[in-house]
């Protein structure tokens, strides 16, 4: 047995070239040496969010992240996608979608503050009381009602804005219509 390797290991000798002694004696002839190397495999990986994910980021971020994350976690969960040209011209198709909506938005809000700023003020009518007393208070549900009552739109009152009012007078009262359009409306308090 101890033979057999010996022969095949100076068999696998001789193929490169020969043994130790000749190699001394060779040492003046050009050898070339083949040697393959694996290509490095990516260590991280370019992806696409479909969902916020705690400590990573927010859905639609684009992200490095290292491959055994992404294929063990993001992939199997759902959570996210590898980028491809494909799925880059979706999204920016779904930015400029969501953008055009945004400004829509704001080009209503920005319509009906117009529309509550030129109306005038609203009227409100409370059971006075001494001097310019009134009983109760005019609450922002109360607003709501008149707008609803004289120009027919819905108004949600969490986004009314009013000062406590317990005493007849003119008031001004804001409306939050968006994070970047403010209605200012005015608000006459009367007693009968």
């Amino acid at each position: 047995m101890a033979t057999a390797t010996a022969a095949s290991t100076l068999s696998w000798l001789h193929s490169f070239g020969g043994t130790q002694k000749e190699k001394t004696k060779d040492s003046d002839r050009n050898r070339v040496f083949v040697v393959f190397a694996q290509k490095k495999a990516k260590r991280t990986r370019k992806i696409i969010l479909k969902e916020d994910v705690e400590y990573l980021g927010k859905k639609g971020e684009l992200l490095d992240v290292k491959a055994g994350y992404f294929r063990n976690y993001l992939l199997p969960m759902g959570k996210a996608q590898i980028i491809t040209p494909v799925l880059l011209k979706e999204m920016k198709m779904e930015e400029a979608r969501i953008e055009a909506e945004k400004q829509r938005v704001k080009e209503e809000a920005q319509q009906l503050a117009l529309i509550f700023e030129t109306v005038g003020a609203f009227k409100v009518k409370r059971k006075g009381g001494k001097g310019k007393q009134i009983f109760g208070s005019v609450t922002s549900q109360d607003l709501v009602d008149i707008i609803k009552a004289q120009l027919q739109r819905d108004v949600d009152k969490r986004i009314v804005s009013l000062p406590e009012i317990r005493e007849t007078g003119e008031y001004v009262a804001e409306l939050k219509l968006h994070p970047e359009v403010t209605a200012q409306v005015r608000l006459n308090v009367y007693a009968n």
